[in-house]
C-alpha cells in the first residue's frame, strides 16, 4: 500500500447544516471537542480522529453530537497544531508541502498528540472503555493506535495510506465503512486488507457503499438520496460495533 500522496478527494465536499452542541476545551496544548452523553458519564468514550478539515468542522462536530446522543463520551482533538486544510481548499494550495512541512503533520507529529489525549482519558477523564473513529488521514491513526492496543476497538471511514503491515499489526477489534469510488482506498487495497484482516484472528468488518466516494462518511452531498443513505448507514455501522465492543 502507498506511502501518503494528498489528493483533491480529501478536502472537498458540502458543509453540512445543524448545530453543535459540544464544547472546545484545551486539554494540555490541544484543542479538544467535547461531546457528553445524557448522562454525563465518560466510561465508554469514543477519540474521533478527523480528516484533514480537522476537530472545527461542523460536519465533524455533528458526528460528534450524534455519538454522544448514542451513549459515547467523544473527544475530538486538534491533531494539526492550528493548522487544518480549508474546506475545498484547492487551486495553488500545495498538499504535499502542507503534510511532509516543515513543520508538517506526519505521524511523527501527530502520533505525540493523540497518544497524550488518550493517557489524558485513560487517566484523569476516566474513560474506562476507548473506541477511536478515523475519517480519511485520521482512519491511518486510528490503525496505527490498534497496533499499539491503545484503543478497545476502532472504526474508519474511508481510510488513507494504511499499509498493508498496520493493518497485520493490530491487536483490537476494527470495522471498515469504504466507498465504491476511492482512490486511496482502491479495490486492490481494500481485498489486500481483507485478506490481511482475515488472518489476524481480531474481528474485523469491511462494508462496501456503493454508488459514493472518498469522503462521503463525512463531507458527501446529503442532497443526493444514495449519499445521505451511505452516510447515515455508516454511522449506524460504527455505533453498532462499538455498542458490541466497547
Amino acid at each position: 500500500m502507498a506511502e501518503y500522496v494528498p489528493r483533491d478527494c480529501c478536502v472537498t465536499g458540502v458543509k453540512h447544516e445543524g448545530t453543535a452542541h459540544g464544547e472546545m476545551k484545551n486539554i494540555g496544548e490541544t484543542e479538544t471537542y467535547l461531546s457528553y452523553p445524557k448522562d454525563g458519564s465518560t466510561q465508554r468514550a469514543i477519540i474521533i480522529l478527523t480528516d484533514v478539515i480537522g476537530h472545527g468542522f461542523i460536519n465533524a462536530q455533528l458526528i460528534a453530537d450524534q455519538l454522544a446522543a448514542n451513549g459515547f463520551f467523544v473527544v475530538m482533538p486538534d491533531l494539526f497544531h492550528g493548522d487544518p486544510v480549508p474546506l475545498n481548499r484547492l487551486g495553488d494550495f500545495d498538499m504535499m508541502k502542507w503534510f511532509q512541512g516543515p513543520p508538517g503533520h506526519s505521524p511523527d507529529r501527530v502520533v505525540p498528540v493523540v497518544d497524550s489525549i488518550l493517557k489524558e482519558m485513560r487517566g484523569s477523564m476516566g474513560c474506562k472503555k476507548i473506541g477511536g473513529v478515523g475519517y480519511c488521514f485520521g482512519g491511518h491513526h486510528v490503525v496505527l493506535q490498534l497496533k499499539e492496543g491503545k484503543l478497545d476497538a476502532g472504526f474508519v471511514g474511508h481510510p488513507s495510506h494504511v499499509k498493508g503491515d498496520e493493518f497485520r499489526a493490530i491487536t483490537k477489534p476494527l470495522s471498515i465503512a469504504a466507498a465504491e469510488t476511492d482512490s486511496l482506498f482502491s479495490p486492490t487495497q481494500r481485498h489486500e486488507a481483507e485478506e490481511i484482516l482475515a488472518k489476524t484472528g481480531k474481528p474485523y468488518q469491511v462494508n462496501l457503499y456503493s454508488g459514493v466516494k472518498h469522503g462521503f462518511a463525512v463531507r458527501a452531498d446529503l442532497s443526493i438520496k444514495q449519499n445521505k443513505f451511505a452516510k447515515e448507514q455508516a454511522f449506524i455501522q460504527a455505533v453498532t460495533w462499538f455498542n458490541e465492543w466497547l
